[in-house]
């Protein structure tokens, strides 16, 4: 609350996992985000981050750097960044070298979101891991503490079999390092966020269960660190906004039917247009899906959505919400952009002004 007893009005982020339509292809796709990124930059949200995602057919966010990379080039201000990085499926010095070259590229607006799962089924993340060994998921905590060492400035020292040490750098000669985040649902990442004094994000948009104790959980057992003297903290959640609010649930539906189908362990394709949505109703235990998950997302008028928002801060005492803009297409619109995504970042940002 602020002075006033009225719930402050956090900055506003966006997690993007690049939807693709019915349609699409993964260019227009790509392109219709490059375009988000650059209207979230005008509007002043505070950054832009990717997801990682594998060999699914309604999502383009495989290669977080890549693709931050172009979106740093196309924006000036915003903070860019990954939502996140699964380090499993990666070598730390590999990723520690994408990330500082980034900072390198686009000094002071570099994130590295990390997170421990492996961003899709089984078999592709066996493929991932195929050429050699990766950072295994239980050596994260020192895959984490080596990246970060080797971003620094002064590089990492290690110590070799024989006794003597051998330094490495991500980069020749950094001068900055990106800041780190830690993503999670669950205490692990936050326990750990907390053990190392680092900023932890609480992944609300893909389950709400428990925000409340694990985030008590980090902030109770943050130990200070020198870069991070204070815990730091926000959540994600799905957004779709839209001038009515019956424009908004037409929307919000290709995006629900989709997790429905997830979670039933339906096949998934490409992301329904709005009219393939309205269409096609699911059967009685995906209908109930869509229907408990519609309260835990941001979908309706902008000023709804706007006060939720300010509710959902104040609750969970963070200064900062990331939308994942999820609305939908109508089959009218041109496959090389997103008016729906572009609409709601529009309204949320002017409503929250």
């Amino acid at each position: 609350m602020n002075d006033t007893g009225m719930p402050t009005t956090p900055a506003l982020s966006v997690l993007d996992l690049v939807p693709v339509r019915s349609g699409q292809s993964s260019a227009q796709a790509l392109a219709s985000s490059m375009t988000l990124a650059e209207r979230a930059d005008d509007l002043g949200f505070a950054r832009y981050w990717f997801a990682e995602h594998h060999n699914m057919p309604a999502v383009a966010a495989s290669t977080p750097p890549v693709m931050i990379a172009a979106a740093a080039a196309r924006t000036s201000r915003i903070r860019v960044g990954s939502g996140g990085v699964m380090l499993p499926n990666h070598a730390p010095l590999v990723v520690a070298e994408q990330f500082a070259a980034l900072e390198a590229l686009a000094p002071g607006r570099i994130d590295l979101g990390i997170g421990r799962a492996p961003g899709s089924d089984p078999v592709v993340t066996a493929l991932l891991r195929s050429s050699g060994p990766t950072s295994d998921v239980e050596r994260f905590p020192e895959h984490v503490r080596n990246i970060l060492a080797l971003m620094e400035p002064d590089g990492a020292r290690l110590r070799l079999t024989d006794g003597k040490t051998y330094d490495v750098h991500a980069t020749p000669a950094a001068t900055a390092a990106p800041t780190l985040w830690l993503l999670g649902s669950s205490d692990y990442s936050a326990r750990l966020a907390a053990e190392l004094g680092l900023p932890y994000v609480f992944a609300n948009h893909f389950s709400g269960a428990g925000i409340d104790q694990v985030l008590a959980l980090y902030r109770d057992g943050y130990r200070p660190s020198e870069a991070h003297p204070e815990p730091r903290t926000f959540l994600t959640v799905n957004a779709v906004v839209a001038p009515t609010a019956e424009e908004a649930h037409e929307r919000a539906l290709p995006q629900l039917r989709a997790m429905a189908r997830l979670r039933t362990g339906k096949p998934m394709g490409t992301a329904e247009t709005v009219e393939e949505a309205l269409a096609a109703p699911l059967d009685g235990l995906g209908q109930q899906m869509i229907e408990d998950m519609r309260p835990r997302w941001l979908i309706g008028t902008a000023d709804d959505a706007a006060a939720e928002i300010r509710r959902l801060a104040d609750r969970h005492g963070v200064d900062e919400v990331m939308v994942v803009p999820v609305a939908g297409t109508y089959a009218t619109e041109p496959l090389d952009a997103t008016p729906g995504r572009v609409q709601t970042l529009e309204l949320l940002a002017g409503a929250l002004a």
